[in-house]
């Protein structure tokens, strides 16, 4: 049987070659585009390099001039300073400890040498005050504070030991705390609460929490906030139960609970 071919008719591989010779063809223009494109944009930034060459040039200079200048005062000023306060503070961080295990009077003039130094050493007054922007001067405070608060002096421990801060995991806490302690011997409950529950909350531990939690809570019972000391108790429960303050709560928190 003879077979047709119908007229303009072509073989399906002439036109599957015809198909991907346009293809290519596109997808060649579109990369040419593409390049160019580069190519441009690489020609606009070296011509704005070369305009801008002294600015940017300038520029770095004065970074580097920063950043060795900052490296520089870290080792000839800021180091040196920071090893020198420290060495000051063991001077009357002595006077400081053995004030701890003395009383009365003796206790009251051994901190009095630990804050205003002898025999031409600084006392943690000076220090505090001279070496403020060192560890060392931040730490001063915070033993200025601590001394005045075990003198009575609790106008002048509130000041020292507002002006000290730490994220320390005991020393901020007990900072805090006794601010809370100075506030709760000058009667001012109010603030004294404050600042118990700030302590409580500056870190989470199985010493400084509840403690600072019980206290917070016996001072909201001072001032008849028995709902909120009744909280406060209950979180020692809940939290901190084989702890001093935890251990005997129960009935701190019925003696909340029954004074509503």
């Amino acid at each position: 049987m003879a077979t047709y071919k119908k007229k303009g008719y072509k073989p399906k591989k002439e036109k599957i070659v015809q198909e991907v010779e346009e293809t290519f063809d596109e997808t060649q223009s579109t990369t040419a585009e593409v390049f160019n494109n580069l190519d441009e944009a690489a020609n606009k930034s070296e011509q704005w390099i070369e305009k801008n060459n002294k600015p940017l040039f300038y520029g770095l200079v004065a970074v580097a001039v920063v950043i060795l200048g900052y490296l520089a005062y870290n080792k000839f000023v800021a180091e040196p300073t920071e090893m020198t306060a420290s060495n000051e503070l063991a001077y009357p961080r002595t006077f400081f400890d053995q004030a701890a295990t003395s009383t009365g009077q003796a206790a009251d003039s051994l901190y009095t040498l630990g804050l205003e130094g002898g025999d031409g050493k600084y006392g943690f007054l000076d220090i505090a005050k001279s070496f403020s922007g060192t560890k060392a001067g931040n730490l001063a405070n915070y033993y200025a504070g601590i001394s005045y608060l075990k003198m009575k002096k609790y106008s002048e421990a509130i000041e020292y030991l507002s002006n000290f801060s730490s994220d320390d995991e005991l020393l901020g806490p007990t900072a805090l705390g006794a601010i809370g302690d100075a506030f709760a011997d000058i009667n001012q409950l109010k603030d004294a609460l404050e600042y118990y529950e700030k302590a409580a909350n500056k870190k989470d531990n199985q010493f400084t929490t509840p403690l600072f939690l019980f206290k917070a809570g016996q001072t909201a019972m001072e001032l008849k906030e028995y709902g909120k000391a009744e909280s406060l108790f209950t979180t020692i429960k809940q939290k901190y139960a084989e702890t001093d303050q935890g251990r005997d709560i129960e009935k701190y928190i019925n003696g909340a609970k029954y004074a509503q």
